[in-house]
C-alpha cells in the first residue's frame, strides 16, 4: 500500500468509525423515530375535529392521512443516501429542523389545504430524518451494544405505533390553550427545538466512505416507482378504485424494475448507485426486507381495523379506544425488555416465534369479538390484546438487527432506507388488501354490529401475513461461528 492510499484508508476510517457514543446519543436519535412513527397514528385522532374546524372537504382529509405516508415512502431511500453522503448527524439535525418548523405550519394551519402541503413537507422531512436513525447506530455501536441499539429502536417504533392513538386522544380531551386538534402537530415542537440544541454535542458524525456522488436518475426512477404504488394504494379505496389507480399500479413495477437495471448497470460501470446491488447478496438483508413488507402489512392494517371497530362498532370515543390500546402496549412494553434475552437464546427464530404469538392474540381477538359483538364488555379483549403485543415485539425489536447484520458501513443509509421503505410500502399494501375485505363485510350486513363481523373477516387475512414471517426467517441463514482463535 502506498503512502498516499495509507492516508486516504486512514481518513475513511475516521470519518467512518465516529468517536464513542454519548449515554444520551441513543435516547436523543430514537426521539426521532418516536415523533416520525406517532405522527402516522396520531393523526387519525385529530382528523373528525380537523374536518369540523377547517371545513375540509373528504379528498383533502384524505390527503392529511396519505400525503404524510406518501412523502416518507418516496423520500425514504434518498435520504439514507444524502447521510452516507453529507453526514448522518447532519442530515438527521436537518431533517429535525424541517419536520419542527413543518410541524409548527399544521398545527397553525388556517386552510385544509395549507394543512396537506404542511403534511407532505413533514413527510419529507420524516424520510430525511428516519434512515439516518438506523445508519448512526449501525456505524456507532459494536457487540450487544449495538444489538441492544436495534432493540430500543422496534421499542421505540412499537410504542409509539401502539400509544399513538392514547397520546392523540390526551391532547385532544386536554384541549391546551384551547388549540385542540392542533396539539398533536405542535406537540413536535417543542421536542424538536430540546433535539437541535443537544444533537451537535450528542450525536457523533459520520458518512460513507469514498467518493461517491448523487444519482439523480436513480432517486427520480425510485421515487416515482414508490409514488406509483403508495398513492393508489392510499386513495383508491376511498375513491373506488379509478382508472388512474390501476394505470399507477400497472406503472409502478416496470418504474421499479427500471430502476433495479439501471443502480446495476452503474454500479457494474463503477458509478455511484442509490441503492448498491451488492447490499442484496447478503441473504439476511433481502430476506428482512421482504420480511418487513410482510409484517409491516398485518400491523398497519391491524391497527386500522381495531380502531374503526372500536370506536365506529363500539362507539368508544377517540380517548377511550386509545385506552383499550393500552393492554396491547403493556404486552409490547413488557416483551421489549426481555426481547434481547430471548434473541441471543433462539436467534433468528425469535422472529418465527413472535410470529407465531401475535397469530395466537389474533385468533383470540377474533373469539372475543365473536362474543362480545358491538355491545359486549371490551375488556374480553384484553387477553388478545396483551399476547398480541408481545407477538409484536418478538418481532418489531430485533428485525433490524437481524436484517442489517453483516451490512458494510459504506451502504448504511442506503440499506437502512430500504428497510424503512419495506416498512412503509407494506403499510400501504396491508391497509389497501385488509381494507378491501373489511369495507366488503362491512358492506353486506346492517347496523353497528357489522363492524364485529367487517373485523373477524379481516383476521382471516390477518393470519397467513403472520403465518408468512414464521416462514420467511427459516430463509434466514444461521450466523456463522467466530473462528476459533
Amino acid at each position: 500500500m502506498s503512502l498516499q492510499q495509507a492516508r486516504t484508508a486512514g481518513a475513511e476510517t475516521r470519518e467512518r468509525e465516529p468517536a464513542g457514543p454519548h449515554w444520551a446519543t441513543l435516547p436523543l436519535i430514537l426521539v426521532g423515530t418516536f415523533v416520525i412513527t406517532l405522527d402516522v397514528f396520531i393523526v387519525n385522532v385529530a382528523i373528525p375535529e380537523t374536518q369540523r374546524d377547517l371545513h375540509a372537504s373528504a379528498s383533502a382529509v384524505e390527503f392529511v392521512v396519505a400525503g404524510y405516508a406518501l412523502a416518507y415512502a418516496a423520500g425514504l431511500i434518498t435520504g439514507g443516501r444524502l447521510g452516507d453522503l453529507y453526514g448522518r448527524r447532519r442530515m438527521f439535525l436537518l431533517g429535525v429542523a424541517l419536520f419542527t418548523l413543518s410541524s409548527a405550519w399544521a398545527g397553525m394551519a388556517p386552510t385544509a389545504g395549507q394543512l396537506v402541503v404542511a403534511r407532505i413537507a413533514q413527510g419529507l422531512a420524516s424520510a430525511l430524518m428516519g434512515p439516518q436513525v438506523l445508519a448512526i447506530i449501525g456505524v456507532t455501536y459494536e457487540g450487544q451494544a449495538r444489538v441492544r441499539a436495534f432493540n430500543a429502536f422496534g421499542l421505540t417504533m412499537g410504542l409509539a405505533g401502539v400509544f399513538g392513538q392514547l397520546i392523540g386522544g390526551l391532547l385532544i380531551h386536554a384541549d391546551i390553550a384551547g388549540l385542540g386538534w392542533r396539539t398533536c402537530f405542535l406537540v413536535n415542537v417543542p421536542v424538536g427545538i430540546a433535539a437541535l440544541l443537544l444533537g451537535p454535542r450528542l450525536i457523533p458524525e459520520s458518512r460513507a466512505e469514498g467518493r461517491a456522488h448523487l444519482d439523480p436518475l436513480g432517486m427520480v426512477l425510485v421515487s416515482a416507482g414508490l409514488v406509483a404504488v403508495v398513492l393508489p394504494l392510499a386513495e383508491g379505496q376511498q375513491q373506488g378504485w379509478p382508472l388512474w389507480t390501476w394505470l399507477c399500479l400497472a406503472a409502478s413495477p416496470v418504474l421499479l424494475l427500471l430502476f433495479a437495471a439501471y443502480q446495476r448497470r452503474l454500479a457494474n460501470a463503477g458509478g455511484s448507485p442509490l441503492v448498491n446491488p451488492v447490499l442484496f447478496h447478503k441473504r439476511p438483508f433481502t430476506i428482512g426486507v421482504v420480511t418487513g413488507v410482510v409484517y409491516y402489512s398485518g400491523m398497519a392494517s391491524f391497527f386500522l381495523v381495531l380502531a374503526l371497530y372500536l370506536q365506529a362498532g363500539v362507539g368508544l370515543t377517540a380517548l377511550a379506544s386509545g385506552l383499550v390500546f393500552l393492554p396491547l402496549g403493556v404486552g409490547f412494553l413488557a416483551t421489549s425488555l426481555l426481547a434481547r434475552k430471548v434473541a441471543a437464546l433462539l436467534g433468528r427464530q425469535v422472529l418465527a416465534v413472535g410470529a407465531l404469538v401475535l397469530l395466537a392474540g389474533l385468533g383470540g381477538l377474533w373469539a372475543a369479538v365473536g362474543h362480545i359483538g358491538t355491545e359486549g364488555a371490551v375488556a374480553w379483549l384484553v387477553p388478545g390484546l396483551l399476547v398480541a403485543g408481545s407477538g409484536m415485539a418478538m418481532v418489531m425489536a430485533p428485525l433490524a438487527s437481524i436484517a442489517l447484520a453483516g451490512t458494510d458501513p459504506r451502504y448504511a443509509g442506503a440499506a437502512s432506507g430500504v428497510l424503512s421503505t419495506a416498512a412503509q410500502v407494506g403499510g400501504a399494501v396491508g391497509v389497501a388488501a385488509v381494507g378491501v375485505v373489511f369495507y366488503h363485510v362491512l358492506g353486506q350486513g346492517t347496523g353497528p354490529g357489522a363492524y364485529a363481523d367487517a373485523f373477524r373477516a379481516s383476521v382471516y387475512l390477518l393470519a397467513p401475513l403472520a403465518l408468512a414471517v414464521a416462514a420467511l426467517v427459516q430463509f434466514i441463514p444461521r450466523p456463522r461461528p467466530a473462528p476459533a482463535s
